[in-house]
């Protein structure tokens, strides 16, 4: 069996990955990007909103928690599956667009569900937080939401492992396998632009009346990164689908918009049962079309809603332009890193005190 394997891996050639050249016009500063906004749940304390926390209503606490849990199911499922299936698929030679994408997967999961974790443990106790992600867990819209979306990310990756590798099954036809290659990516840019957003809508309603605002500093983190995550999924898509015939490129796109429709009823009955006890319902349907409108766009299409306008308090917590934290609101997300240094045993050497007389 060793013998066999050496002899199959023997007839492929390998090669690294040579940062020195550009496989894209794009991945490169997609790559410096990322790097550039890279940040700790850790760094941020959310210590200054419990006060704040602890005056409001039951039905609001319930509400923002909730969405907080259906981050973290969506988080935790685009970086286990969704990132790494997609890069995974790429063809051998694309070292650079992997990096990118497993550099993203990893925030998924260990930044930025991690972050909603860190709320969760500052504002709840442990048998409230066992509450949340059992309502999670339970909740039809959220589990049917995640099989609309998992769904296409597991049969693609069935069809990368059965293009890679013999006998795991029919030869995989190379058309088939790109289609499938494309509506995993229209999956993880629909996630990514617009199913996170009716989660974030509360954090930032509450952010854009300088409440809450530690966590909203976090939430407009993770926006800033899941903006340009559903960006570069988006060129990799519209670089498959541009490859279509015309013929086929029509029936994907009604394939599109029907899967967007069934995505978002989904997400409609979701949303009222978050949203409807503070009241909020309607306006975060609006910012949920808002956002797949941005999706499509991501995608390459045209606006799939008609325009509506978003409530000027969200768009305000909305706005992540780097700002100067101010000691009254603290808002600002100019976020900076801190910085450390090991110690050294110079530390410990200090001079003398001097003795006056």
């Amino acid at each position: 069996m060793l013998k066999e394997i050496m002899n199959k891996s023997a007839t492929r050639a390998y090669d690294g990955a040579n940062w020195n050249e550009h496989e894209d016009n794009f991945t490169q500063t997609f790559y410096e990007q990322n790097l550039s906004q890279f940040w700790r749940p850790e760094d941020i304390s959310l210590q200054p909103d419990l006060n704040l926390w602890a005056t409001l209503s039951p039905e609001i606490r319930t509400a923002y928690s909730q969405n907080l849990a259906v981050l973290t199911f969506l988080d935790t499922y685009q970086g286990d599956i969704g990132m790494p299936v997609v890069s995974r698929s790429l063809d051998d030679g694309f070292h650079q667009r992997k990096a990118v994408l497993n550099f993203m997967a990893a925030m998924e999961n260990a930044v930025h569900a991690k972050s909603y974790s860190n709320i969760f443990m500052t504002y709840l106790q442990n048998d409230e937080i066992d509450e949340m992600f059992a309502w999670t867990e339970t909740n039809k819209n959220m589990q049917r939401i995640l099989a609309l979306i998992v769904g296409y990310y597991e049969d693609l990756d069935r069809m990368t492992y059965r293009k890679r590798y013999d006998g795991l099954g029919e030869p995989v036809d190379e058309l088939e396998f790109k289609v499938a290659q494309w509506k995993a990516m229209v999956a993880s840019v629909f996630l990514e632009s617009c199913l996170f957003y009716s989660g974030f809508y509360y954090p930032l309603y509450f952010y854009g009346q300088g409440k809450l605002m530690q966590a909203g500093e976090i939430i407009n983190l993770i926006l800033r990164d899941e903006s340009i995550h559903g960006l570069y999924v988006g060129n990799l898509a519209m670089e498959i689908y541009q490859s279509f015939s015309k013929d086929l490129q029509e029936e994907l796109y009604n394939w599109l918009v029907t899967y967007l429709d069934e995505i978002y009823q989904e997400e409609v009955e979701l949303i009222e049962s978050i949203y409807d006890p503070v009241d909020l319902s309607h306006d975060v349907k609006i910012f949920v079309r808002y956002n797949a409108n941005k999706a499509m766009m991501n995608l390459g299409f045209e606006a799939y809603y008609e325009y509506e306008e978003v409530n000027p308090v969200v768009l305000n917590g909305l706005n992540t332009e780097t700002k100067t934290m101010d000691n009254f609101s603290m808002k600002g997300n100019g976020y900076q890193k801190m910085k450390s240094e090991s110690l050294s045993d110079d530390d410990f050497i200090f001079d003398a005190p001097k003795i006056t007389r």
